[in-house]
């Protein structure tokens, strides 16, 4: 497709602003705050792992190719869009990919400088609820949060803040105003009526809004908004038209929208960021090309919200349509009610549930509310205040951090458990925020995993209203989820018990789970546990072939409260999967030194029938096993048994592959078929040794090239491709790590182009992206001087190197990035 833009005289009034919404809902497990494995993610972990891999990473440091193909640029999109990023997506990234979470910080400083001093990120509110559904107060706590975790992380305030589906009403606009916001972004379809200002006649415009200019929005209590409408058409053809197929295309239908007279004009869109990479794969390489692009164009300007504002006040006022949204056509209804709107993956399924289940929350809410005010009051003044300044402990849980809250906002509360009554009222009302997450009534069935996850937080609050109040809510809470129909179960309430009662987790369940893995990691004095702490007062584990038992004392404390139990407990390892454990929290030391003392003659016997007649004398009857470790420790402990008798299948299988070898090559060239068997043992092997190959901590030339020797000539498939890549291109980002001045000799380099090929011929495609970073910081040196003194085959090498990686050396025109994730 060839386009061609004006050239013409600079305009200096045409801008273009692009906007990124980049949010995944908080997923991780209420009880743990850490997200546990998701299969449906596979091969990663789970699905902020995923899409970060895919989109948030690769934005920071987005590709632009020359027409070959190859690598000629990497620049950091953020620096030059305006986006907005949510606070619990963010805090997952900052301990989870801190390279990528310092690029965009980094981004938006040099964005204050590109657009004068204006930084490109906007707020958002703290955890996507819908704001118009909200009631006064939370309204209030979400914008507080919000700005304050953006001001944490950014070092600035922010003049802008996303509204979650950009849901928007007056009493809204007026929160964001009394927190100094200045400008919003909302859909055309918003819009109701505009009329210059210094005019008094008002034109209904049912969302048929000019998009390329600001708006005064006058609020009732008399202070103003700026709202800036994106253009509907553009930013669905992102979604829907393939602009993402062709960089400057993409520029080019942006700037469409602009015509050539003199006024000031903002040809701007706003869509989901992770249109760029994920929706679309490579849409962060189109992105980066249209700005590239737009940049060297004469005629228009990057530039952002804030920088518009500043430079074009609005000339027009507007009128919104109360409770609206950018995705329902009927308002805010798709998170209250069944309108229709759902993501259309299930004919036939209905949404009856969203109504029952909002009112639902909306009654625990008021439930929890004078629970919070009568308990909190007997500690501090304003316990509301408290609320909105526990969002300084949420961003820094450490023991330094809670002191310092306590000084600042209830000096008075001094005593422990004072201030582990306080802390878990303040952890009811977080849990309370976190359930009107958004993404719990977007979709199809009350059951899906978004819903799933805010029933968590419900359930979570439940709990700590019964630890702070004595408030008994879960039957009821049951009963009302009762009246919920669902798609696939009875109703909400079964799909509840069966999905998110199991998740949930005491101090109790914590002590069992270090017991069972203490039977297979070692064990220090202090232990973590996810966000609980672990002291070990007294510990022994012993040793007879295949059993194992340990015994021992803990004190279990939580991070988030500071609460503290001390458990006394053993656990017996019989083999495989076959464990046996017991706990208690009533175990005299006196108790507790003779159970030792009878447990470690009884297992030195051995006589391991009396060693669970001791246990059961000592705890009683009631028994724990593997299944009470959290989800991934669980996976993990089954996959070392598993590996075990992995490994010895693996000998019964190398055993056939060697001593057959002669036997099965001789068949093949006399091309006769192999029988299943040995092709079942030669894939086996061959991937195994693979495997080992990507693990080892020095690659061997030799190795692989006798692997691609092997799968070439047995023609068998290489298992679990994508997971190999991924390995793959782990591996070649440590051997480029290693690649500092002086190991960067013509021996690694041939080594690395060497197995990059070996790779190609065996069909592995590694993922580059974390070399290729690498590689770019290695050339800055290419067009200095003493590049004319190394050596001619040395840089032959060098650039072969780069060839491979999808890079072309002699073009580049300089790193903007040194992203060494």
């Amino acid at each position: 497709m060839s386009i061609s833009m004006s050239t013409s005289v600079k305009q200096p009034n045409k801008f273009v602003c692009i906007h990124g919404h980049y949010y995944q809902p908080p997923r991780e497990n209420a009880w743990l705050e850490v997200i546990e494995q998701q299969d449906s993610a596979a091969p990663f972990h789970d699905w902020n792992q995923r899409i970060n891999f895919e989109c948030y990473a690769p934005n920071a440091a987005a590709r632009i190719l020359n027409q070959e193909g190859y690598i000629s640029k990497i620049v950091n999109i953020y620096e030059r869009i305006s986006f907005n990023m949510g606070p619990t997506l963010l805090s997952w990234m900052e301990h989870a990919d801190p390279a990528t979470y310092q690029a965009i910080l980094e981004a938006d400083k040099l964005s204050l400088a590109r657009y004068n001093g204006h930084g490109s990120a906007m707020a958002q509110v703290y955890n996507h609820i819908i704001m118009p559904l909200a009631n006064e107060r939370d309204r209030r706590t979400q914008i507080r949060w919000g700005i304050r975790d953006f001001s944490h992380r950014f070092g600035r305030v922010p003049e802008g803040m996303w509204l979650a589906e950009t849901a928007v009403d007056m009493a809204t606009l007026e929160a964001l105003a009394d927190e100094g916001i200045r400008f919003t972004v909302l859909a055309p379809r918003q819009a109701k009526a505009v009329r210059k200002l210094g005019t008094e006649t008002w034109q209904e415009i049912g969302g048929a809004i000019d998009p390329r200019q600001a708006y005064r929005c006058v609020l009732p209590g008399g202070k103003e908004m700026a709202l800036f409408f994106y253009d509907g058409n553009v930013s669905q053809a992102v979604a829907f038209e393939g602009l993402l197929n062709d960089g400057k295309y993409f520029a080019h239908r942006i700037t469409s929208t602009l015509d050539r007279n003199d006024k000031p004009q903002l040809a701007h869109i706003a869509t989901d960021g992770e249109s760029y990479g994920h929706h679309h794969r490579k849409g962060e390489m189109a992105l980066a090309d249209c700005l590239d692009y737009l940049e060297n164009q004469s005629d228009v300007n990057l530039t952002n919200y804030g920088d518009f504002l500043a430079r074009f006040p609005p000339q027009w006022e507007v009128q919104i349509y109360e409770k609206s949204s950018w995705s329902c056509v009927h308002g805010v209804e798709r998170w209250r009610s069944d309108c229709g709107c759902n993501s259309g993956g299930r004919p036939g399924w209905r949404q009856h549930w969203r109504a029952p289940l909002r009112e639902t929350l909306d009654w625990l809410r008021d439930q929890l509310a004078p629970v919070f005010e009568r308990e909190a009051g007997k500690l501090v003044t304003a316990p509301w205040a408290l609320r909105d300044a526990y969002i300084a402990l949420i961003l820094d849980r450490s023991l330094g951090r809670i002191d310092a809250f306590f000084e600042a906002h209830a000096p008075k509360v001094t005593a422990a458990d004072d201030r582990t009554q306080l802390l878990r009222l303040l952890e009811m009302q977080r849990h309370a925020l976190l359930m009107y997450t958004s993404c719990g009534w977007f979709f199809d069935e009350i059951s899906g995993l978004e819903t799933d996850q805010i029933l968590q937080y419900a359930n979570r609050a439940i709990h700590y209203a019964q630890q702070v109040g004595g408030l008994s809510l879960h039957e009821q809470f049951i009963k009302r989820l009762e009246k919920a129909p669902s798609n696939v179960y009875a109703n909400g309430a079964e799909g509840y018990r069966k999905n998110v009662m199991p998740a949930r987790i005491d101090l109790e369940r914590v002590a069992m789970h270090y017991a069972v893995a203490s039977i297979f990691e070692p064990i220090t004095e202090e232990f973590q546990v996810f966000n609980y702490l672990v002291e070990s007062e007294a510990f022994e584990k012993l040793e007879a072939g295949e059993q194992r038992l340990v015994f021992g004392r803990v004190s279990i404390q939580s991070r988030l409260t500071l609460s503290r139990r001390h458990f006394t407990f053993a656990a017996l390892h019989l083999g495989q999967q076959n464990i046996i454990g017991n706990i208690s929290a009533n175990l005299a030391r006196e108790r507790y030194d003779q159970m030792a003392l009878n447990l470690t003659d009884a297992f030195r016997l051995p006589d391991l029938g009396l060693v669970i007649g001791i246990m059961q004398d000592f705890f009683g009857t009631e028994r724990y096993s593997i299944q009470h470790l959290f989800r991934d420790e669980q996976r993990r402990v089954l996959q070392k048994i598993t590996n075990k008798s992995l490994e010895q299948a693996e000998l019964s299988f190398r055993d056939i592959f060697n001593n057959n070898y002669q036997l099965m090559t001789s068949m093949l060239h006399a091309k006769i078929p192999l029988p299943q068997p040995y092709l079942t043992t030669i894939e086996f092997v061959l991937n195994r040794d693979l495997y080992v190959f990507l693990q080892s901590p020095e690659l061997s030339l030799r190795e692989l090239q006798r692997l691609a020797i092997e799968f070439k000539k047995w023609k068998v498939p290489l298992s679990d491709l994508a997971a190999l890549q991924l390995a793959a291109g782990e591996r070649l980002f440590e051997e480029m790590r290693r690649m500092e001045d002086k190991e960067l000799s013509l021996k690694r380099l041939s080594k690395l182009i060497r197995i990059l090929e070996l790779l190609a011929e065996l069909g592995i495609q590694v993922e580059l992206w974390k070399s290729q970073n690498v590689f770019f910081s290695l050339t800055k040196g290419f067009h200095h001087k003493e590049w004319v003194f190394i050596n001619k085959e040395w840089q032959e090498a060098f650039v072969r190197l780069g060839q491979l990686l999808k890079i072309n050396v002699a073009e580049l025109k300089g790193v903007e990035v040194n992203l060494m994730v």
